[in-house]
């Protein structure tokens, strides 16, 4: 499609291709632009340049190598480079056009959401989308983008172009948006993904819920059966607390949660608290297994409830304390905004 429209824009001639990201999303169709245009050449980091070569096979002799602070004349238009690495792979970079003020931000600041309107005219739905692509692509990267954001309010902007989704034609809402998710601050509100086989999990759910609802928490109970992981991620953006409810099968965690476990390690959220409810039959290592695998989660863990069966009045009486003990931990941490 990129090269159909190249050739229906009447294009005849291309100097320069500038290659932020190597990803295939960004580059795919590279090998093919190069051998339209042999006069071409690529400008990218050098990292960038040894991924292109291992993933495209772009030959090293059509690849000129920047770095921070290089400058291409296109003829009164030019462009600045930036490396920044780690949003969201090694060798990313952005590029600036100073005389039109347009930052070329590569993935960083971008959103899964196709538009005919080139620039951003529906911020609701906007705002969803890039906070789920904030989510699922940039949040293990959280600390590199706080650095990185000041960088960029430092420059002359009137436009951020992002490689996906629409343009940000007033980049002080997407930078506010991401000074706030990238923040150590969370909101009062608990995450419970849960998986319930025969019922008892979900009523205990049910039941952590009401008790939540009662001491003005807001909580989000996640069904993950069939459950768009992405969504989840979303949730754990700026969520202060996150109840991992899942049975025993066998000797652990039901599969869906070992899943759902692994993929929250990985995002590496700025949760505060976590811990773990949920049913047995006669016996397993449910919460020890769970437990050992968010090691990237720097939560304090709140004690577990953890039942033989279904759920009765004692149990109640338990998530009781546990819903005491949230709120509490809640109220007086100052990076829970209520």
């Amino acid at each position: 499609e990129f090269v159909t429209n190249i050739v229906r824009a009447g294009c005849d001639r291309i100097d320069a291709i500038v290659v932020n990201h190597a990803e295939q999303d960004h580059s795919g169709s590279l090998p093919v632009m190069l051998e339209l245009f042999p006069g071409a050449q690529v400008y990218c980091t050098e990292k960038c340049k040894d991924l292109l070569a291992h993933l495209l096979n772009v030959p090293a002799e059509r690849v000129v190598v920047v770095k921070t602070g290089d400058r291409l004349d296109l003829g009164g238009i030019s462009l600045e480079f930036a490396e920044y690495p780690w949003v969201h792979w090694p060798e990313t970079m952005m590029t600036y056009c100073p005389e039109e003020k347009i930052l070329f931000s590569c993935d960083l600041f971008g959103s899964h959401f196709a538009t005919s309107s080139l620039f951003m005219d529906e911020p609701c739905r906007v705002e969803i989308s890039a906070k789920r692509y904030y989510a699922e692509i940039m949040m293990p990267f959280r600390k590199s983008i706080t650095k990185y954001i000041e960088s960029v309010e430092q420059m002359d902007i009137s436009i951020i172009a992002p490689s996906h989704g629409p343009l940000q034609n007033n980049p002080e809402w997407i930078l506010e948006r991401y000074k706030d998710w990238t923040s150590d601050n969370t909101r009062n509100k608990v995450l419970i993904p849960y998986v319930s086989m025969h019922g008892s999990t979900k009523r205990m759910v049910l039941m952590l819920t009401e008790l939540l609802m009662e001491r003005n928490i807001g909580v989000k109970p996640f069904n993950l059966t069939g459950a768009d992981t992405g969504l989840l991620a979303m949730e754990l953006v700026d969520a202060a607390t996150v109840i991992l409810a899942t049975p025993t099968v066998l000797f652990g965690p039901h599969p869906t949660m070992v899943s759902a476990a692994y993929l929250a390690n990985l995002v590496k959220p700025k949760t505060r608290y976590a811990s773990v409810i949920g049913s047995y039959g006669w016996g397993g290592k449910t919460i020890d297994v769970i437990t050992s695998m968010i090691p990237h989660i720097k939560a304090e863990i709140i004690p577990p409830v953890y039942i033989t069966g279904v759920p009765d009045e004692k149990t109640r009486e338990e998530l009781k304390k546990m819903a005491d003990t949230i709120a509490q931990k809640h109220s007086s941490d100052p990076l829970v905004i209520k």
